[in-house]
């Protein structure tokens, strides 16, 4: 039997006789890729590439050698192209769930995870079976006995009994929090589309009134991740002293068919009934994916039931401030950005200079400091987002307290103060999260910015 290593020789010698054979260089990529001899397989999807042209098999067969070869950068610029021209399928899917869930971006796995169910119920996927529980992949018919969702119907709504579907945790509890805009850096602009949209209507009722204005509505805030969105949403809740309510995708979506849609209108009926209530669904996409990449109707029907909440078709949303943050406002359906949904979407975007010199007093205002001048640290930290300027200053202290581990008995457990020296030795150690997060948003700037969404995106980037 032919051993990897043959199987190559004999490939690349029939690929010297035949250089423009397209199925037979794949086949050598293929098996150059089964030996983990990565780069050389990139190499020759590459050049089977270049011969065959837009070839999607041969596309998500680099992207998936880039995956291996952890260039998940790399894998995710192929997979945005496929969904600028709708041409992700289940193997597609299964490749961004991986991506996702290697980055620890859970939710945005468990989506991707569902949309390759939608297209492929029987998929192979035991990595993210396991991740995301074999229950879920059962309801769509993968790895296991059940043809679909509509098994998993239950038949009475109102059934109380210990038979009936019911949820595995405990739904989410409004609570009064304790920050307000004084406590978020910089986004002087972000803060003033919302102070216009949800905060003013509260603290001037009888002035919006007259011009027929209710208080209540959407907004979506997006961009690079770490860069505040949630800690605003929270923090708008607080300036107005109203009650927050933080939604993520495991507090809606069930395996029981119908279920999610019944948790979604008890959270929106729990928002209603102690409103004025701030409504925050992190990480939106999740919820309100385009239905066009979904053709099963048991996740278009969720979100549906979302869209029907937002619009207050049943009940009025009067006092119900709704927040929605995510990072890829690509994949939120266009319907959710109609007037009385989501009718403002704001780029939220890194923290400029004065906004980063805010965020470093505040992460240092409880800590020992020595002389510091903010200004210059901040200018080192172009491109940081607060998630990042916050591990600056937690890599710094880390290294004050080995120095006071280290230091003689008399000395051991006494703080010293952080000094500018120590900030600016820990910036070198932190690379801005937010490169990677641009690089993808630019091919949407360029391709897909027919309605003018992404604008804000552009003039950050100076396109």
């Amino acid at each position: 039997m032919p051993t990897g290593e043959d199987s190559v020789r004999a490939l690349r010698d029939a690929l010297a006789l035949s250089p423009e054979n397209v199925p037979l260089r794949k086949l050598l990529a293929d098996t150059l890729r089964s030996l983990d001899r990565l780069d050389e397989a990139e190499g020759e999807y590459r050049t089977a590439m270049q011969l065959a042209g837009d070839d999607l098999d041969l596309k998500l067969a680099l992207a998936e050698c880039y995956f291996a070869s952890g260039k998940g950068s790399h894998a995710e610029v192929i997979l945005d192209s496929l969904r600028l021209r709708d041409a992700m399928n289940a193997r597609a899917h299964v490749l961004a769930a991986r991506l996702a869930l290697r980055e620890g971006d859970r939710t945005r796995a468990a989506s991707e995870y569902r949309a390759a169910l939608e297209r492929e119920p029987k998929l192979d996927a035991p990595d993210l079976a396991s991740a995301f529980g074999k229950p879920v992949a059962q309801a769509y018919g993968a790895g296991g006995d059940a043809s679909g969702p509509e098994e998993l119907v239950s038949d009475d709504e109102d059934d109380d009994s210990d038979d009936s579907p019911r949820r595995a945790h405990d739904a989410p509890v409004a609570e009064q929090p304790r920050i307000d805009f004084a406590d978020v850096g910089g986004m002087d602009s972000v803060k003033e589309e919302i102070a216009i949209k949800i905060i003013q209507p509260l603290q001037h009722p009888e002035l919006f009134k007259a011009y027929g204005k209710k208080a209540g509505g959407g907004i979506l805030l997006y961009g690079p991740p770490g860069c505040g969105k949630t800690l605003l949403a929270r923090a708008t809740a607080g300036e107005v002293k109203a009650r927050f309510l933080a939604i993520g995708i495991h507090d809606v979506l069930e395996m029981w068919v119908g279920q999610s849609e019944k948790n979604l209108h008890a959270l929106f009926e729990e928002a209603r009934r102690t409103a004025p209530c701030v409504l925050f669904f992190d990480e939106v996409d999740a919820l309100g994916a385009r239905r066009a990449d979904f053709q099963h109707s048991v996740v278009r029907q969720v979100i549906n039931q979302f869209l029907a909440e937002l619009d207050g078709a049943r009940d009025s949303n009067e006092g119900v401030l709704v927040l929605g943050a995510t990072n890829a406002p690509w994949h939120v359906d266009s319907a959710f950005r109609r007037p009385g949904r989501f009718d403002r979407v704001l780029f939220v975007p890194p923290p400029d200079l004065e906004g980063r010199v805010a965020i470093l007093r505040i992460l240092l205002a409880d800590k020992p400091q020595g002389s510091i001048e903010l200004r210059r640290v901040a200018e080192k930290c172009k491109d940081f987002s607060g998630a990042d300027l916050r591990a600056v200053v937690e890599r710094a202290v880390e290294a004050k307290l080995r120095d006071a581990l280290k230091a003689k008995s008399t000395a051991r457990g006494v703080p010293t103060p952080i000094e500018e020296r120590d900030l600016l030795a820990a910036v070198k150690d932190v690379q801005p999260s937010t490169r990677e997060w641009f690089a993808t948003a630019r091919n949407y700037v360029l391709y897909s910015n027919q309605g003018g969404m992404y604008d804000d995106v552009a003039k950050y980037l100076k396109l």
